[in-house]
Order: structure tokens, then sequence, then C-alpha cells
């Protein structure tokens, strides 16, 4: 129910983030995303051909941006995702990236 758009004061708090974890070497990328009705959803599986406006679920919740962040352990990961989730003052997922 919250927008998607960040307050001034959040925006701030953000930038202040990006740039810690930028000096730190931290930063692969950070991106902030549209909402979930600009999206369109593409299912070819088996060759179906589906094309769809609007998200894959409905969901209340959803992802507005994400980072890429290099660590050196789970611990800093945990740290840096509880600073990101205060700085821009929503809930935030933390996921390992695989490879």
């Amino acid at each position: 129910s919250r927008p998607v758009a960040a307050s001034p004061g959040e925006m701030a708090e953000i930038d202040a983030f990006n740039d810690k974890i930028q000096a730190a070497g931290q930063r692969v990328i950070a991106l902030g995303i549209a909402e979930p009705s600009s999206a369109v959803v593409f299912d070819n599986r088996n060759g179906a051909g589906v094309v769809s406006q609007g998200p894959v679920s409905n969901d209340d919740e959803f992802m507005a941006g994400f980072w890429v962040i290099e660590v050196s352990s789970e611990a800093e990961a945990h740290a840096l995702a509880a600073e990101a989730s205060q700085a821009c003052n929503r809930r935030i997922e933390l996921r390992p990236v695989l490879g």
C-alpha cells in the first residue's frame, strides 16, 4: 500500500547508503524499478506465445528496486540488509547470488 517512489527524506537516506557501499567497494549495482502495473509478462513455455500486461503475481508487496552488493560474509550481508531496510524505510529481502 506504500507508494513506489521514496520520499525526499528516504531518498537522502538511500543516497547516503549507496555512497557508503560505493566508497567501500561493495556496490556492484543498485537500481530502482517501476511499479508492477507497468510490467509485461511473456510466457513462451512449450511455445505458448502468451504476452500479458501486469505483474506475474498480484501481491500487496513487491520489489521496488534492488542492490547487488559484494560482501565477505553472511554476517556482513545481514548487517547491510538491516541498514538498507532502515535507509529506505522498507522491508528488505536478502538472497545470495547463484553461481
